[in-house]
């Protein structure tokens, strides 16, 4: 590769394509378009001052209220690759919060390239929209796309992704609804000094075959402290994967730099401690962190919507796995017949190759309203990124329901806690609460009630009483049970497990509770 640190001229030669500048946009002017060809771009464009202050839109534009910018969608008769192929590309209009153009290349079967130009004429405009006076010269480009493919049936093509705002995408299965997001890098997340939100602004979107049941596109991805170069082969199914591979080059000292991020939202739900004024029982969008540790150990963590900033790490080598799952499927636990929350799917995060020592980061943010997303988790690798730092990064993305079924283990089915007060007896206060986790699955199901299974629980502060391990009544579930008691500032992080004759026999539930949960 060749090395162009300190070159500040806007034409170089570099490998066997040729970069340049063109109107402030980087392109490869080799006619076959490559990732190599795509990793120099990104390298180039690296080794130049970051401007991220970008074309404005015009004022009607940004001025669109969330139902007008709705009324506003591409002409399903004039989606990329319409009738050629099982796959087809549609695309967003920009407005609203979407305020980045991002420009959108073709690559045809000998991988040459050719722009994707906006027209207004791609758009139909309904009555919320219709009083837009946009200049159809107007070069807009588009504020990201969207890939159908017949994932249900073979009549209708159905949304299986969609890359819309900064480096955010989302992926579904079978029968699933959009729910939560992945992201294509996460910044300084949860950091003082503020969140940086890296984006993708230029796509290539490569022609697939009348028969292919993959698709393959690529992305440059810019921000004032890193470019990347990403390539992404999307393969929908019974389990919609997307591989991604990326090159990434540090512009400058990175503070924190989280791989592989997922972005979701947890309002309330069965452990939430204050009762929310609402019909609906839960309202979330995923429901627990699930780890796959690098030795095998399966980890639950449920999810919290706390009054405090809560960030919590896992130490160690890169896991095997990690995700956030949705795994309460049942109706009748959410009533939304809108929202569809049991719909939502699982994001399941496997990497490829070593990615060495660090931790995976869950951050959960308090949050008033089930319109923001307050969880994020991400990879955070143990070495310090540089500026001048070349970071490579590959891993496949998979949509599950409940999550992945591998560990042969009993998994958690449902948290609850409560004050833990006696009736008759003299009140405790608030921090001591009572805890009960239920466990399924195979490991379980065919254990009779009588048999000595045993929970083994540690915490890192307060003090336990009252545990007990015990068969749910008509159920194949089993229950642990505890009351704990905290100082009023202390948090106690714990891990339980079941084990029966010493044998552990279900994954590790792992909950972080905050006495400050319990007040407004």
């Amino acid at each position: 590769m060749a090395d162009i640190r300190g070159i500040r001229i806007v034409l170089v030669v570099v490998g066997c394509c040729t970069a340049m500048f063109n109107s402030g946009r980087l392109y490869a002017q080799d006619p076959a378009f490559t990732f190599e060809s795509l990793i120099q771009i990104a390298q180039l464009k690296a080794q130049i001052p970051f401007d991220g202050s970008g074309v404005e839109l015009p004022e009607q534009l940004k001025a669109l209220s969330y139902d007008q910018y709705r009324d506003i969608r591409f002409d399903s008769e004039k989606a990329l690759w319409r009738d050629e192929a099982l796959f087809e590309a549609q695309f967003f209009h920009p407005g609203f919060i979407y305020r980045h153009r991002t420009t959108v290349n073709t690559l045809d079967s000998a991988s040459h390239t050719q722009l994707f130009p906006y027209a207004m004429s791609n758009f139909i405009f309904g009555k919320r929209a219709s009083k837009l006076n946009i200049d159809s010269s107007t070069t807009l480009g588009y504020a990201g796309f969207r890939i159908h493919y017949p994932l249900n049936n073979a009549q209708y093509k159905d949304e299986v992704a969609v890359f819309q705002g900064a480096s955010y995408f989302r992926l579904v299965g079978p029968g699933q609804a959009y729910g939560l997001s992945a992201r294509g890098l996460a910044i300084d997340t949860a950091v003082s000094s503020g969140e940086e939100f890296p984006r993708f602004t230029e796509f290539w979107l490569k022609k697939p075959t009348a028969t292919d049941i993959k698709i393959q596109f690529y992305a440059l991805l810019d921000s004032a402290s890193v470019t990347g170069a990403y390539r992404f082969e999307l393969s929908p199914g019974a389990s919609t994967e997307l591989l991604v591979t990326a090159r990434l080059f540090a512009r400058k000292d990175i503070n924190k730099l989280g791989i592989a991020p997922l972005t979701s939202m947890y309002f309330f739900g069965e452990n939430t401690v204050l009762k929310k004024d609402d019909y609906r029982p839960e309202v979330h969008d995923s429901d627990g962190l699930l780890i796959e540790t690098a030795h095998g150990e399966w980890i639950w963590r449920p999810l919290n919507n706390p009054n405090r900033l809560s960030v919590v790490s896992f130490q160690g080598h890169a896991p095997k796995g990690f995700g956030l799952m949705q795994r309460d499927r049942d109706f009748n636990h959410y009533l939304d017949v809108e929202a569809n929350y049991h719909l939502r799917p699982s994001l399941w995060v496997k990497p490829l190759g070593d990615w060495g020592e660090g931790r995976i980061e869950l951050v959960e943010i308090p949050t008033g309203s089930e319109t923001n997303d307050n969880i994020v988790a991400y990879w955070v690798p143990s070495k310090q990124i540089r500026k001048g730092d070349v970071i490579d990064v590959k891993y496949a993305l998979q949509t599950y329901n409940r999550g992945p079924e591998e560990s042969g283990l009993a998994t958690v089915v449902r948290t609850r806690n409560g004050w833990a007060h006696t009736p008759g007896k003299r009140l405790p206060p608030k921090t001591k609460r009572q805890f009960v986790v239920d466990f399924a699955g195979e490991a379980l199901a065919s254990i009779p009630a009588g048999q000595l299974i045993e929970a083994d629980l540690s915490m890192s502060a307060g003090k336990v009483s009252d545990l007990a391990v015990e068969k749910l009544p008509n159920s194949e579930m089993w229950r642990a049970s505890f009351k704990i008691r905290t100082a009023e500032d202390k948090t106690a992080d714990m891990r339980l497990f079941l084990k029966l004759r010493g044998q552990r026999i279900s994954e590790v539930w792992s909950y972080v509770w905050n006495p400050s949960d319990i007040s407004q």
